[in-house]
């Protein structure tokens, strides 16, 4: 059941699409304060998932959360936000219910930081819908698992991306030209390392503004764009939040003149710089202006372009005209005067405070079907808003036809319209463990379509961490090598092992059966394509404590290996399972495991995990990409005891015919590998 208490006057997110029930009275479970503080004091073993995008564990008691969409590259464990601002949690104790705090501006999540058995959720102003859910679970449903579905069932389906964009991805800011990808391309199909998309950073257009292409390194995109495509491969270019102010450049002009822009309070447009220089960023909660922003990834579909990520959405700001004119002024001070301690800091402070401003985000306004609002009281409906923007041309656009889109910044209902990639991260060990982390959560807020930047985005990354990584990013959906200019060059061409980067990277070809057809069942149904050991395991309190393994879909859980020079892991298994050890397309072993705790040797260029009893995983043989990969003549890894079912979805991958029931297929095996198949066009042979 979902109650809504209603306090103020909301501001209109469009988070919710579902029903509710209307409640007045004492909010369930948390104490009320003013209509903008909730408290709830947690007994010694209650765990607290949620928050989607953020910092530390899986279970989030014990630190000070923010939704506050930020600019921060530095994802380390002293942070309380990031890109996102995903208000849904879900209390697991003696007490089990759901919240969702549907306000768009900053709220904090103490979870036991003040007071180590207090969880305080707390908004700015007393102007919010706070949902409260709570389990109506059925036999064989974990009571998280079911408070999930209702709030998946409350904000809408998830964003459901083409099969290609499956596939494995290369990035790198700094690909300057047709001919470096090219390059790219050309040294993947020579390793025989599988690739379907090449992404292209900020470097691709004229001088940094959206819509637009260096026609110089890029001189005909369309044709490029083709010539990619017969060797099964997708470019996929960046949009930025900001539009450079530029005489004669027609998507700063259009905005201009139709006022589609964020304005001041004096009613000129707000100008900031990001990486054009100085830009007007569009009024994205105006609906006029997110049509005909949305409206503007027409110039690049023409051209071949499919599929787009979204940046700087949050939205970044590098500097205000304001502000930065401020600072100047102030430098000359300090001229003439000795540096101490004291003034140098405050001299650094100064130039280092330009960036992502608190006051800048108070100085712009949007006009909403409600009326105006100032940017900080709604910041974190944004990034949102510019990917609803172009969900919403494509659905006009391409209305037969799947258009990957995703994007850095997000609120709850953004899932909606894309998937997100989880930000700037770094080369660093304990940042394949954070990626591992935050998948259910984000999957708690609709948001499935989701991956880390494989190898890490800044930083130097090591030929073992890509490895390790890697094993863990062929189970996500979003599967991307992505890393900064300057950083070394991680493509896995260009490493001495090029043969165990095959196998790899290879192996999420061999897997692509059963990753696509668990990710659309989640989508469909309204479930988690990963889940915490404790959803699926409720009664069994060691799984509560398990921070570092996941399942993935109905079938399978992973264990990945996330520290430097390990040559194996702890595992716990809460049921006796299968542990199958792969080395590239070919099963290199499997033994049963009982129940309890085990440790694994797992080699650098191993990828292991575990199935379930009475359970299938449908592989195929692979390819160099999605599109030559058999999904119809398929074998059936296993683990079974007495009779093992397994409905496979699959269908044309481009289409939006999702609930078609020609493309379900339900496939049965018995202990004695005899396999069963109830549907045509599909074989299935017992490994």
């Amino acid at each position: 059941m979902i109650r809504k208490i209603v306090f103020g006057t909301p501001f209109d997110t469009e988070a919710v699409t579902g029903s509710f029930q209307e409640w007045e009275g004492e909010v369930p479970y948390l104490k009320e304060e003013g209509g903008r503080k909730f408290s709830y004091r947690m007994e010694e073993n209650d765990v607290v998932y949620g928050l989607g995008e953020n910092v530390r564990g899986i279970n989030k008691r014990g630190w000070l959360y923010e939704s506050k969409c930020s600019d921060d590259p530095k994802h380390s464990e002293e942070k309380h936000s990031l890109y996102a601002a995903h208000n849904f949690l879900i209390v697991d104790g003696a007490e089990h219910f759901g919240v969702f705090v549907d306000y768009p501006g900053m709220v904090t999540f103490d979870v036991g930081y003040t007071d180590i058995d207090m969880l305080t959720i707390e908004a700015k102003e007393a102007d919010l819908a706070l949902y409260i859910i709570e389990s109506e679970a059925g036999e064989g449903e974990s009571i998280s698992e079911n408070i999930v579905k209702q709030f998946r069932a409350l904000i809408g389906r998830s964003y459901i991306p083409p099969k290609w964009a499956f596939g494995y991805g290369q990035s790198r800011w700094s690909y300057m030209d047709e001919d470096e990808i090219r390059e790219v391309v050309k040294a993947h199909r020579e390793a025989g390392i599988p690739l379907d998309a090449v992404y292209l950073d900020i470097d691709y257009m004229e001088r940094y503004k959206d819509f637009t292409v260096n026609e110089e390194t890029f001189p005909n995109l369309a044709d490029f764009a083709a010539e990619m495509r017969k060797q099964g491969i997708h470019l996929v270019p960046i949009i930025d939040a900001g539009v450079k102010i530029e005489d004669g450049y027609d998507v700063y002009e259009e905005g201009m003149e139709h006022g589609y822009f964020c304005k001041k309070e004096d009613g000129k447009e707000f100008v900031a710089g990001v990486w054009p220089g100085r830009v007007h960023f569009p009024d994205m909660l105006n609906a006029d202006a997110r049509r005909w922003f949305g409206r503007k990834y027409k110039v690049l579909l023409d051209q071949g372009i499919d599929g787009f990520w979204n940046d700087m959405n949050e939205p970044a700001i590098f500097y205000s005209e304001e502000n930065l004119q401020n600072v100047f002024n102030k430098l000359g001070e300090f001229r003439s005067e000795n540096l101490d301690l004291e003034k140098f800091f405050r001299f650094q402070g100064m130039v280092d405070g330009l960036a992502n401003n608190a006051k800048d985000y108070e100085m712009f306004y949007h006009e909403h079907k409600d009326g105006r609002v100032r940017h900080d009281k709604v910041h974190n409906l944004f990034g949102y808003n510019m990917t609803r923007a172009a969900g919403e041309a494509f659905e006009e656009l391409e209305p037969d036809r799947r258009i990957l889109m995703f994007s850095r910044s997000s609120y709850i209902g953004m899932h909606r319209y894309g998937g997100i990639w989880t930000g700037d991260n770094l080369s660093w060990w304990s940042h394949i463990l954070l990626n591992l982390r935050m998948m259910p959560s984000l999957n708690m807020c609709g948001i499935l379509y989701t991956g880390a930047d494989l190898g890490g985005f800044g930083a130097d990354c090591t030929e073992d961490l890509l490895m390790r990584w890697l094993a863990l990013g062929l189970f996500t959906p979003l599967m991307r090598n992505h890393a900064a200019m300057g950083t070394r060059k991680q493509e896995a061409y260009r490493f001495t092992k090029t043969e165990s980067f095959q196998k790899i990277i290879g192996l999420r070809y061999v897997l692509l059966p059963y990753i696509y057809s668990e990710f659309m069942k989640a989508a469909l149904k309204g479930d988690m394509y990963f889940r915490p050991l404790s959803f699926v395991y409720p009664e069994d309190t060691f799984a509560r404590r398990v921070e570092d393994q996941l399942m993935v879909g109905e079938s399978i859980m992973i264990a990945p290996v996330y520290e430097q020079n390990a040559k194996g892991r702890y595992v716990y298994l809460p049921e006796r399972m299968k542990l199958v050890r792969f080395f590239g397309s070919e099963k290199e072993s499997e033994e049963i495991l009982e129940k309890g705790h085990h440790y694994i040797d797992v080699a650098l260029d191993e990828v292991v995990f575990f199935i379930r009893p009475d359970h299938l995983v449908p592989v195929s043989a692979g390819g160099c990409c999605v599109e030559k990969v058999d999904f119809s003549n398929l074998k059936l890894l296993g683990f079974v005891e007495k009779e093992a079912s397994y409905e496979l979805y699959d269908d044309d991958g481009y289409s939006r015919d999702y609930d078609n029931p020609a493309n379900r297929t339900r496939v049965c095996m018995d202990k004695d590998g005899k396999v069963t198949v109830w549907g045509e066009g599909r074989t299935f042979t017992a490994v």
